[in-house]
C-alpha cells in the first residue's frame, strides 16, 4: 500500500513534526441528552456517506478533503474532536486570522462554523448535527493548515520550470501526530507552526493588515495629471501629494506646513517623494512625472492584491530558505546573499526580456569560471546571430566570435553559405567568443546546474544597470558587482578581491570549484516587506501576478489521496 500522500496532503502531517508529549485523550463532549452516546456512530455513518456522495454540503459549506477527513476519523475510531465550545472558538478565531495571510476565511467554512458555534452553545444540535459539525471543522482545520504550509495555488501549474522539492510525509505517522495536536488542544500552536518561520512572512502579514486598514479608511487620493512636479514649485496638486504620501508613511504624519505654504513643493516633501520612488523601483530624483504619478495612483486594492500574491509565493518557498544562500529577485532586478534570514550583500541585476523570461527555479552554485569563453546557445544563435551572418559573414569577427567545426578547428565564416541554415536546420558549428572585457559573459560566470542554460555572470554593458527596468538579457542574470558575489560564494581566504583581480589580469581561463556549494533561488517578488515597516513594490514585468491572484481567489479542492 502506498504510504505517502501527494503534495496536496503533505502539509497536514508535517505540522506535528516535533514529537508530541501528550496522550491521545479525547476532548470533553458537552452533555446533550441520551443521543450523544451515539455520536461516534453518527460520525461513522457520515464517513460512509463521504465515500460515495459526489457533494458533501453541510449548512451551505462543502467538505473539500473528503478522503483525508475520512481517513482521519477512521484512524481515531470515529471519535469526535470539536464538541467543546472553547476549542471550536479557537478554531474559528484562527480561521478568521487567515485573512492576514491573504487567504479567505470563507474557504474554510467560516460562516457555517460560526452558525454551528451558536447552536452548540445553546445546546440546539442533534447528534446528526454534531457529526456534521465535527467533520466540517476537521475539514476546515486540515485545509487551512495545508494552505498555510504549502500554499493554496500549485506553482507547477503556473510555471513549468518550478522545481522546488515537495515534502513527503508518511500517512500513518502524520495522522497520529495530527490527532495528538488536536487532543492537546494545540490549535493556535499548530497554525503558528504551519506558517513560514521567516521574519519576511510575519512582516508581510503586518503590512497586509496595514494596507487593508488604509482601504477600509477610504484608500488614498489620486494625483491629477499635469506638468512634472519638482522641488521648489508652487502647484495646487501639492496638498494632494502630501496627503497621499502621509497615508503610506513616506511623509511623516507629524510634518506640518503653514497654510501659506500648502502648495509649495518643499524639501521635506521632496525627500518623501524620493523615498516613495525608491520603494517602487523608480529613479529617486524627487520629480513627480508620469511614471511616479502612475505609481502613486495605483489603487490600494491593487497593492493589497500584490501583497497577497507574494505572501502566497512566500508559502511556496520560505520554508526552504535557511542558512546561507543566494537569492535572485527577478521582478526586483536584484541579487542578494543571505545569512541568518537577512541579506548581507545586494547588487543590481539584469534579467530576461519579455520574450525570453528568466525562469523561476532553484539550484546550487558549484563553481565559477574566470575569464570565460562564451559558446552561443542554439536559441540565441538562431534568433540573433544567424540573421547577422546571413547579411554579413564577417559580422561576428569584431566581437571576437570564432566559428569552430566538430574537431575544434576554426572555419572561415566567408566559406559557409549561411542561408542554408535556420530554425529547422542548425549550422553544424560551434560559435565561441574569446575571453576578454568584451565577452558577453564579462570576466566571470557563476555556475549552477539547470536545464535552461541560465547562470549569473558579469557583463560589459555597464550602462544598462542605470535603468529602472532592467529586462535586457536572453534569460541569464547579469550582475553589476560580480566579483563581490564571487568572493562570497567561494568563501575561501585565498580568494579575495586582490587575488581575483590578479587572475582576471592574467587573462587565464580558469575554473574554481566551491569548497561548499551554495543554494541559489531564482524567485519573483513584486511586493516585499522591509525591516523598517515599509513595502517595496515592483512592476509585474512578466505578467505573473494576475493568474496567481485569480488562482488564489478560485475554489480549491484537495485531490484524493492514494488508497
Amino acid at each position: 500500500m502506498n504510504t505517502t500522500l501527494p503534495r496536496a496532503i503533505v502539509a497536514l502531517f508535517w505540522l506535528a513534526c516535533a514529537p508530541a508529549s501528550i496522550a491521545l485523550a479525547q476532548p470533553a463532549i458537552a452533555p446533550v441528552a441520551a443521543a450523544a452516546v451515539t455520536l461516534p456512530e453518527a460520525i461513522r455513518d457520515r464517513i460512509d456517506h463521504l465515500r460515495y456522495e459526489t457533494q458533501h454540503d453541510v449548512r451551505g459549506a462543502r467538505i473539500m478533503g473528503d478522503e483525508l477527513v475520512a481517513r482521519y476519523y477512521e484512524s481515531q475510531q470515529f471519535q469526535p474532536a470539536w464538541q467543546e465550545a472553547g476549542r471550536l472558538d479557537t478554531l474559528i478565531t484562527a480561521l478568521g486570522e487567515m485573512r492576514d495571510d491573504g487567504l479567505d476565511p470563507e474557504d474554510y467554512h467560516y460562516a457555517a462554523l460560526q452558525s454551528y458555534r451558536l447552536d452548540l452553545r445553546m445546546n440546539l444540535l442533534t447528534v446528526e448535527d454534531r457529526a456534521n459539525l465535527d467533520l466540517l471543522a476537521t475539514d476546515a482545520f486540515m485545509l487551512s493548515l495545508y494552505h498555510l504550509f504549502l500554499g493554496k495555488v500549485d506553482p507547477q501549474k503556473l510555471s513549468p520550470q518550478w522545481n522546488f522539492s515537495q515534502r513527503p510525509v508518511p500517512v500513518n505517522d502524520g495522522l497520529q501526530r495530527l490527532a495528538q495536536r488536536l487532543a492537546a488542544g494545540e490549535i493556535r500552536e499548530t497554525y503558528a507552526a504551519a506558517r513560514p518561520q521567516h521574519v519576511w512572512y510575519q512582516r508581510g502579514r503586518e503590512r497586509l493588515r496595514e494596507y487593508r486598514a488604509i482601504a477600509d479608511a477610504g484608500g488614498w487620493p489620486g494625483l491629477p495629471d499635469g506638468p512634472t512636479l519638482k522641488p521648489g514649485m508652487e502647484d495646487p496638486r501639492v496638498p494632494i501629494l502630501r496627503q497621499r504620501l502621509r497615508i503610506t508613511r513616506d511623509l511623516a504624519t507629524a510634518s506640518v506646513v503653514a497654510p501659506t505654504e500648502e502648495t509649495l513643493y518643499d524639501p521635506d516633501l521632496a525627500t518623501a517623494v524620493q523615498h516613495f520612488q525608491a520603494r517602487h523601483g523608480l529613479t529617486a530624483d524627487g520629480a513627480v512625472g508620469p511614471g511616479t504619478r502612475a505609481a502613486l495612483n495605483v489603487p490600494v486594492e491593487s497593492r493589497i492584491g500584490q501583497i497577497r500574491v507574494n505572501l502566497e509565493r512566500a508559502r511556496w518557498t520560505l520554508h526552504e530558505i535557511k542558512g546561507e544562500f543566494v537569492l535572485v529577485d527577478v521582478a526586483g532586478f536584484y541579487v542578494s546573499y543571505f545569512r541568518d534570514d537577512e541579506p548581507i550583500w545586494t547588487s543590481k541585476v539584469i534579467v530576461g526580456r519579455d520574450e525570453r523570461e528568466t525562469p523561476i527555479f532553484r539550484s546550487t552554485i558549484t563553481y565559477v569560471v574566470f575569464n570565460p569563453t562564451w559558446t552561443i546557445p542554439p536559441g540565441i544563435l538562431v534568433k540573433d546571430k544567424l540573421p547577422e551572418l546571413q547579411r554579413n559573414p564577417g559580422a561576428l569577427k569584431r566581437m571576437h566570435i570564432r566559428v569552430l567545426d566538430g574537431s575544434g578547428r576554426e572555419v572561415d565564416p566567408y566559406s559557409i553559405n549561411w542561408h542554408r541554415y535556420g530554425p529547422s536546420r542548425l549550422p553544424p558549428y560551434q560559435f565561441r567568443q574569446d575571453p576578454g572585457p568584451d565577452n558577453a559573459l564579462g570576466l566571470v560566470k557563476i555556475m549552477f546546474p539547470n536545464p535552461y542554460l541560465v547562470y549569473l555572470h558579469d557583463s560589459p554593458a555597464k550602462s544598462l544597470y542605470d535603468q529602472d527596468q532592467r529586462t535586457f538579457s536572453s534569460g541569464c542574470i547579469r550582475v553589476q558587482k560580480p566579483f563581490e558575489l564571487t568572493e562570497l560564494v567561494l568563501n575561501d581566504p585565498q580568494w579575495n578581491q586582490q587575488t581575483i583581480q590578479a587572475l582576471i589580469d592574467s587573462k587565464e581561463t580558469r575554473t574554481v570549484n566551491l569548497a561548499r556549494p551554495v543554494p541559489v533561488l531564482i524567485l519573483y517578488w513584486t511586493a516585499q516587506p522591509r525591516p523598517d515597516g515599509q513595502v517595496i513594490f515592483r512592476k509585474d514585468i512578466y505578467g505573473r501576478d494576475p493568474p496567481t491572484l485569480a488562482a488564489l481567489d478560485s475554489e480549491f479542492r484537495l485531490p484524493a489521496s492514494p488508497p
